[in-house]
């Protein structure tokens, strides 16, 4: 008996080290990935003060997830403080964080998730937009770039030891690791109730349903998050709530499915603000994409 106690006890023993020393490993690992440099060769995208743009990327600003991210004015938000998991988008009006930025360092940063100094910008869901247009792009930078000078909220990513570990070994991925960086622009397609153009939308969905849009739990995203929704017509798809684009863009403009129950984590604030055009046309392409199980990302 006593044997047995002793053998045990080593054995959880050696357990517990090897625990410790994956983990010390894993955040060491995560460590030198943060700091890591990301060498991407950017063409950068001429600025523009044309009206038509401004409006364009007050659109783009209002409707494309940087609002929840990031405030109103670019002023930085807190979005996600549970205690154990902090992050705050930082303050990107004038004299924010994009102090200083050129052009090219505005493409690295939207499209790639890199930082102009090629750190990975770590919460930056770059995968979102990648596909940007040039004209997208230009407008959207544009509008940043007027905002009104604001005092606002410093970066803030305090990330839970497991979090850490797992993004340490690669189970978790940023932004910049995600993105094929060799892809050139997309092309612009013509504003229309269609999949092609809904395909154009759909890429803002990357980030939280995953690159097929069949969603699961979201990498990196708190543990009381759901698992984003199968957006695909697969099997548990949340798309069968939605009889037709009425449906749906009530459930985008309201946070609510069409029992009346909330759902929980989208950024609706931004969603709220796509036009019947934009959210007809995503609506459309969903129908169109290639079904798969829930779950699978």
């Amino acid at each position: 008996m006593k044997r047995w106690i002793k053998w045990t006890t080593a054995a959880v023993g050696a357990v517990v080290v090897v625990v410790a020393g994956a983990g010390a490993l894993g955040y060491q690992l995560a460590e030198r990935k943060m700091a890591r440099k990301v060498e991407i060769a950017v063409k950068p995208v001429a600025y523009t003060a044309e009206a038509q743009a401004l409006a364009r990327g007050k659109y783009l600003f209002e409707s494309r997830g940087c609002v929840d991210c990031h405030g109103a004015k670019g002023e930085g938000r807190v979005f996600v403080d549970n205690g154990s998991l902090r992050i705050a988008g930082p303050n990107i009006s004038p004299g924010g964080v994009t102090v200083g930025y050129k052009p090219e360092d505005w493409v690295r940063t939207i499209r790639h998730g890199v930082k102009p100094n090629g750190q990975p910008t770590m919460i930056m869901p770059s995968e979102d937009y990648n596909r940007f247009t040039d004209q997208d792009l230009a407008a959207l930078v544009a509008y940043v770039r007027g905002l009104a000078p604001v005092q606002g909220t410093a970066p803030a990513m305090m990330l839970p030891p497991p979090v850490r570990i797992l993004y340490g070994f690669g189970a978790i991925k940023d932004a910049a690791e995600k993105i094929d960086h060799s892809l050139p622009p997309a092309q612009p397609v013509p504003e229309a109730v269609d999949a092609r153009h809904g395909a154009y939308v759909a890429n803002m969905c990357l980030g939280c349903h995953g690159e097929h849009l069949s969603g699961g739990k979201i990498p990196g995203g708190p543990p009381d998050w759901p698992p984003a929704a199968n957006i695909t017509p697969g099997e548990g798809s949340a798309m069968t709530r939605y009889k037709d684009s009425a449906a749906f863009i009530t459930m985008l403009r309201s946070g609510k499915r069409p029992d009346g129950t909330p759902i929980k984590v989208m950024p609706f604030e931004s969603l709220a603000k796509m036009s019947d055009v934009d959210s007809q046309a995503l609506y459309e392409y969903l129908k169109t994409v290639a079904p798969r199980p829930a779950g699978g990302r």
